[in-house]
């Protein structure tokens, strides 16, 4: 039964890696059209457990970093209490002084409500400043945080919601005044709100084992300015507004053998570029796509629908082909796929044994056109009565790549006494 589970799963993750692929996420078939946000930091997997399984974080079994992939499902936690403390040496392939650092833990006051928080701090190391004549400045250290309140609800036997509020604090001038323009600190409020589904009764391919559903929307919150320029809604940028939606299941094959799935589909939920050129008149002009200068509730909506596809060129001059109206043709069928081709797929695995030991992996897949994020992880994880420890690594599948040889390491600890939740055999999850 375990063989003909993991290649029921493994197909289906294969198969759909495999239309990614040949079906028009490309750079042969689409345009390099990457997403860019302000404070990127806020959607860095920030622990070695979803670190060292692709990334798949959404659905996994409730553990102290859940207050950042899904609070909801805290409520089904078996421990009363935990916490985690994270680090990630980051983008060691270009630079040795970025990390990030992220602390996090949840109490469970009974089987109905959870209260959590995590702060997350982010160190771009030290840069020196020069002027448009490369002349010297200063030092300076740049940084950001995150600081985050969370608390779910029990809403039945198998179902929970969440919520996250954020205070986010982006440091990354020192209040320099750049080309005339003073500078200053990015500053934003932002909230999570999360759903799980579990049931601890479920049986996929003949093996019993635990399901679980997990639905998020992070980082909803307002547009950042760096400057006093950006005092206009339209000159500021978005946070990573993203939707994950996550599926896993849990085989428990023995008193001491246990094997858990995870698949998730992530996507931005910020506006696409749009394609701008110059047209005969040398005026820039909106060939394709929607402009991203609106509001936030109005970008998460357009971001379902607002890729610009590919434009039809002349085979024979390379200029864009034009409508009888003006407009610019559009190939067929592009802007569909680069909708797809923005949707990120994550993939991992989990083995316990005598829920002592456990050894992880994961793919996760971006599109060429989308900032070609596709690589492979691994890791391992110790638990001994409250504490455990666990390590990953990150192996890009592509050359070249800045997260290449990524490590992060993440010690946890559980705190009071076991309460809340019984999983389907007692153990906890």
């Amino acid at each position: 039964m375990l063989r003909k589970t993991i290649y029921i799963i493994l197909g289906a993750v294969l198969s759909s890696l495999a239309v990614r692929a040949g079906g028009g996420a490309t750079n042969d078939d689409l345009q390099l059209n990457t997403i860019t946000t302000a404070v990127p930091f806020m959607a860095i997997t920030p622990d070695s457990r979803a670190g060292a399984m692709g990334d798949a974080g959404t659905a996994l079994g409730p553990y102290a970093n859940s207050v950042y992939w899904n609070m909801s499902i805290l409520n089904f936690a078996e421990e009363r209490s935990a916490m985690s403390l994270s680090y990630t040496p980051w983008l060691r392939q270009l630079t040795n002084d970025i990390h990030l650092s992220y602390l996090s833990g949840y109490y469970k006051v009974n089987d109905q409500h959870v209260v959590g928080g995590s702060l997350r701090f982010f160190s771009l190391g030290e840069i020196t400043f020069t002027d448009e004549n490369a002349n010297y400045i200063r030092e300076d250290k740049p940084s950001e945080f995150e600081l985050t309140g969370a608390y779910a609800f029990r809403t039945s036997e198998r179902t929970s919601v969440g919520v996250n509020a954020k205070f986010v604090y982006s440091n990354l001038t020192g209040g320099m005044v750049v080309q005339g323009v003073n500078t200053k600190p990015g500053i934003a409020g932002a909230a999570d709100i999360s759903f799980s589904y579990r049931n601890p009764d479920a049986k996929i391919a003949g093996t019993d084992g635990v399901y679980t559903f997990g639905a998020t929307i992070n980082n909803v919150g307002n547009k950042i300015a760096y400057s006093s320029a950006g005092s206009s809604t339209d000159d500021r940028d978005f946070l990573p507004m993203n939707l994950k939606i996550g599926n896993s299941f849990k085989a428990d094959f023995d008193a001491y053998n246990s094997l858990l799935f995870s698949l998730d589909l992530q996507k931005l939920l910020v506006p696409t570029p749009p394609i701008y050129i110059v047209n005969s008149s040398n005026d820039v002009v909106l060939a394709s796509g929607k402009t991203g200068q609106v509001g936030v509730i109005s970008g998460m909506l357009q971001s379902f629908y607002d890729a610009p596809g590919r434009l039809v060129e002349d085979e024979v001059t390379g200029e864009y082909v034009q409508n009888a109206d003006g407009s610019y043709q559009v190939e067929s069928g592009s802007k569909f796929k680069e909708e797809l081709a923005e949707i990120n797929i994550a993939f991992g695995m989990e083995y316990w044994y005598n829920d002592l030991f456990a050894v992880r992996g994961g793919l996760f897949y971006e599109a060429l056109s989308k900032g070609a994020r596709q690589y492979f992880n691994a890791g391992i994880g110790f638990k001994y009565n409250k504490f455990n420890i666990d390590i990953s690594y990150l192996a890009a599948l592509r050359r070249l790549n800045p997260l290449a040889n990524t490590l992060r390491f993440s010690l946890g600890m559980t705190l009071g006494e076991p309460g809340g939740s019984q999983s389907r055999d007692g153990k906890p999850e």
